[in-house]
């Protein structure tokens, strides 16, 4: 999948992950796309609480090798 930016989130523990693609997507703009790559596996239902709670859409979930990642389009 295309990506506009990437944000390395392993090793961080709940809330960081979230807290941290929250200040991500701040510079970018409405309809760009944001990779998060995170080792938590609290951040799977973080994620899809996080864009239902903010109007961003995540558009894929992907498991591989003991990593989530997520790609998030910007509202």
């Amino acid at each position: 999948m295309n990506f506009d930016k990437e944000f390395n989130a392993r090793g961080l523990s709940c809330p960081l992950p979230i807290v941290k693609t929250k200040k991500a997507l701040v510079d970018m703009t409405s309809g760009q796309v944001l990779k998060v790559i995170s080792t938590d596996t609290g951040s799977v239902k973080d994620m899809a609480a996080f864009a239902d709670q903010t109007g961003n859409t995540l558009l894929s979930t992907v498991e591989e090798n003991g990593e989530f990642i997520f790609y998030m389009k910007k509202k």
